[in-house]
This record gives C-alpha cells, structure tokens and sequence, in this order.
C-alpha cells in the first residue's frame, strides 16, 4: 500500500498551516461549530499557544472570515478602519472633524469602487459596476470610523463575509477594548455581521464585564482545555501520519509533565523525531525514544531569556512607587506551586501572602485591586511582551498564568535565584 507522505514540520512543531494531526474536541470544536450557527458573537479565549487560531482554521472555511490582527495602539475608530481595510477598503484621512471630534475618513474600495454617501445608492452602484465592469464617478464618504452604523454600511455596501475575526483582542487598550464591547451590540442587533474575538485569558466574562448589554449575545469557547487523552491522539495522529512509535514510557512522561500544553507536547514530540533523523513519513514503522523531561526543559528553556526579562521589568511596575505592588505581585507567584498557579491565585490569598512579607503592610485593598486591574496593560503597553504571562480575571478575583510554559520553566528553576532577580527576600 502506498503510504501518503508527510514532512515533520507538517505534523509536529508550530508551523503557519494547520497541523496534520490537528484533534477535534467535543467540548471545543463541536461547541464552536454550533456557536457559528447562533447568529451571535463568539469569544474564543485562552492561555497562549493552545489552539486557538487552528480552532478557527479548522472549522471555518477562509472564504467565510475575515481576520484582524489587533495592535496595542489603537483606538476604536482606528480598530474599525483596521476591519474596512480588511475587506477591501482603502482608507485615508481628512481634515474633517466628526461631532465627538474626531477626524473622519475617506473610504473606498480598491476595485475603484467609490462608498457612497447612501447606502441604497452604494448598493445600486456596486450591482451597475459589476454587471458592466465600468467605475462610478461618485464622491467617496467622509465616514465616522467610530460610529457603528457608518461601518455597517460599509461592510454592506462591500459585500463583507458574515464573520470578522479578531485576533489578539487582548492587545487592545482596555478603554478600546471596553468601547467596542459597546458596539458589538449595535453589531449584533443592526447588522447581519458576527464578530470572533480571539484573547490570551481565562475569563469567560471578559466582554460582559466591559458591557452587561452583552449577556446572551455572546458565546463563549473555553479553548484551554487539553485532557490527557486529546494529547494523547494528537501524539498517536502524528505517529500514523509518519510511520512511526514512540516509546511508551516517552509518551507517559510527556503527558505527566507539559502542564496539558498542546504546544509542549508537539515541540516535544518535533525534537524527539528530529534527534531520530526523521523528517518525513518512514516508509517502515519505525521506533522512535528519548528522555520527554530532557526535551520539555529544552523547549521552555528556548524562552529563558523572555521569563528572565519578564520577572526583572514585571517588578518594575509603570514607574517607581512607594508601595511596588507589582514587585509584590510577584513574589506571590515566585513562592506559590506549580499546582497552585495552575489553579490561579486568588485574591484573599494574594492579600494574605503579600502582608506576611510587605514592609509597609498591611496593604490598602485598592492598592492591590488596582496593580491587578493593570497586569495586562503593563506587559502590553510598557514592556511590550508577546504573549502575555499572567492576567487577571476580575470576574473571579484570580490572577492566572496564561503561558502554561511558564509553568514548566518556574519548575527548572531555583526559587530562590528568581526571587533575588526580582530584588525580592528569598526566605
């Protein structure tokens, strides 16, 4: 029989295109899929490097979408531009001030189709140019980038897919963040357009907190999930794809140690082929071992220098402060446990370790709400990290690790050369 051919970094590893041995999950996939059906908005959330964006790959077909990647700079308005661009406009500025007071734009299709100042008359005109293949001579829109029905119209007029993506949501200043959870309703309820927001974090309530309008008009995708056994067919698809087995005591190590990170176990399982010499489908079944502990450290260790980087500005905070709580912060998560950190560190216990050891305890709990509050906006804005370590889900009062990692690397580490890295007491 012969056997189709597959390369290793088709298979294992991160690759651009969706992994060969991608595993639909029932409490993910099937859940997506039926959320597409919904006719509502579709957050996917998660820790990094979990599957969101082959989630979408997999299960919706690229004619469907759209896809915006988000900046840590933009504004709402410039987030609207950034999504009329992608299906087709081209954008410029004017010297027009809206009511709000902002500068509108000039919003034109790149086929020379013109937005007209009408949505019946856009529509018209697109019908006309297409039928005839000749370019109408109407003046351009000056358009609200941040008014929601001059966008509607927009994507109407150029006949946008029904759904927009919108990754790395996270990125987004928390007020833009907070501004566009407005307009999703006047999305959700005055045009045909879903939008999936794709973000680095464990809150499902994340949009709803920005905007209660939003409660049942949003659904949202745990993406985070990876039981043993999804790990485990992912492992065994790559073997069927490339003619080969793992030892069973490598996949057993594995799977106790990647902290159920997808990408642990198919950096892991890329390393041990690649130190076999294999780099494409075998044509007999071949064994295939290796020390899975050795090669989990070797793959977070890749990211030494980040972690490093992070601990010593984390600490740091915006700017210097009599309190440091972000320096505090941080010493809460030095000092907890892997299964801890797993878990999520709540804010009780936070407040309770951070005053144990504070030299100016007890702390103001607005003090800490506050350094919590902006976990997020530091590591965007300030220390520009990508992805993101840790956040904070204030529906739940949890500061969670959402680079699982991380996890993994904190446990190669000595604790106290960490702590002394942070300038934090070591006992």
């Amino acid at each position: 029989m012969t056997r189709d051919v597959h390369t290793l970094d088709e298979v294992y590893g991160v690759a651009r295109d969706l992994p060969e041995n991608y595993v639909t999950r029932d409490s993910v996939d099937a859940a997506f899929v039926e959320a597409l059906t919904r006719d509502q908005h579709i957050v996917v959330y998660g820790s990094s490097k979990q599957g969101k964006t082959c989630l979408r790959k997999y299960n919706l077909d690229e004619r469907e979408y759209v896809v915006v990647t988000c900046n840590n700079k933009w504004s709402l308005g410039q987030l609207h531009s950034a999504i009329l661009k992608a299906v087709g406009y081209v954008v410029e500025g004017t010297s027009t001030k809206t009511v709000s007071g902002d500068l509108k734009v000039n919003a034109k299709l790149k086929t020379g189709l013109n937005f007209w100042a009408a949505k019946g008359e856009a529509e018209a005109g697109t019908e006309a140019t297409k039928a005839e293949g000749a370019e109408t001579t109407s003046t351009p829109m000056e358009l609200d980038a941040s008014d929601v029905n001059d966008v509607v119209d927009a994507l109407d007029a150029a006949n946008a897919p029904q759904f927009i993506v919108l990754e790395d949501f996270h990125y987004l200043p928390e007020e833009t963040q907070r501004d566009f959870a407005v307009a999703l309703k006047a999305f959700h309820e005055d045009s045909k357009y879903s939008f999936i927001v794709v973000g680095v974090w464990l809150d499902e309530n994340r949009l709803v907190q920005h905007n209660g309008d939003l409660t049942g008009r949003v659904i949202t995708i745990d993406a985070d999930r990876w039981t043993s056994d999804d790990l485990l067919q992912v492992i065994e698809g790559g073997e069927e794809l490339l003619n080969i087995e793992f030892d069973a005591a490598f996949k057993e190590t594995l799977l106790d140690g990647c902290f159920e990170s997808i990408w642990v176990v198919q950096e892991s399982c890329r390393k041990a082929c690649e130190d076999a010499g294999i780099r494409a489908t075998q044509d007999e079944r071949t064994h295939v071992s290796g020390d899975a502990g050795d090669l989990i450290k070797t793959a977070v260790d890749a990211h030494s220098a980040r972690y490093n980087g992070f601990i010593t500005n984390y600490c740091l905070g915006f700017q210097t402060t009599a309190l440091e709580m972000h320096r505090w912060l941080l010493y809460a998560v030095l000092n907890a446990s892997a299964l801890e950190l797993e878990r999520g560190l709540l804010y009780g216990d936070l407040r309770v370790t951070i005053d144990t050891v504070h030299p100016k305890a007890p702390i103001n709990a607005g003090n800490l709400t506050q350094a919590l509050l902006s976990t997020a906006s530091l590591q965007v804005g300030k220390m520009a990290i990508k992805p993101i370590i840790l956040d904070y889900d204030q529906s739940n009062r949890r500061l969670n690790v959402v680079d699982r990692s991380f996890l993994i690397w904190l446990e190669h580490r000595e604790k106290s050369e960490l702590l002394t890295l942070a300038d934090l007491p070591v006992d």
